[in-house]
């Protein structure tokens, strides 16, 4: 049944209006990554710091800015067209973000359907050596979890291995 087809990358609104998944890369001009796929079997982003150094993590993200209320009324005061939230998955030690909701850097765009560009950093800093995990999630307009339809935030995974 049509009705029940649940897709993390793509929702269809209308004949017209579809809803991707933000693009988010790790490095300006460094692969992409769309979708919620976040794995560290792949070859993840791999990055490697002091605990003396707090370690700066850059997201470039793209999106489509697509909107829709479900009733076609608009919004008010939009959100940013993408947000980004990063969390400790994996480590034995504490981890610190300065900022694990980074503010945005806008690039091109920024308003509803109107193709955006942005830039996100943030420091993290961590209490003891070892291997960690940070997981990221970049949701766009829809919000956390697709605003309930299940669609439209991508997830990444970045290893970090923290030395003396």
């Amino acid at each position: 049944n049509v009705d029940y087809n649940v897709s993390p990358f793509k929702i269809q609104h209308t004949a017209t209006l579809t809803n991707t998944p933000p693009i988010v890369r790790f490095e300006e001009k460094g692969a992409t990554i769309q979708g919620p796929i976040a794995t560290v079997t792949k070859p993840a982003l791999t990055r490697t710091t002091a605990m003396s150094t707090p370690l700066t993590l850059d997201v470039w993200a793209e999106d489509d800015a697509t909107y829709s209320s479900g009733t076609g009324a608009p919004l008010l005061k939009p959100p940013p067209p993408v947000t980004i939230f990063w969390s400790h998955f994996r480590g034995a030690g504490q981890v610190t973000f300065d900022k694990a909701r980074p503010e945005m850097q806008k690039l091109a765009g920024g308003n509803i359907s109107e193709p955006f560009r942005g830039k996100y950093t943030t420091t993290v800093k961590f209490s003891a050596p070892g291997e960690y995990v940070l997981h990221m999630t970049a949701n766009d307009y829809s919000g956390d979890g697709g605003g309930g339809e299940v669609c439209c935030w991508t997830s990444a995974m970045v290893k970090v291995t923290v030395t003396q």
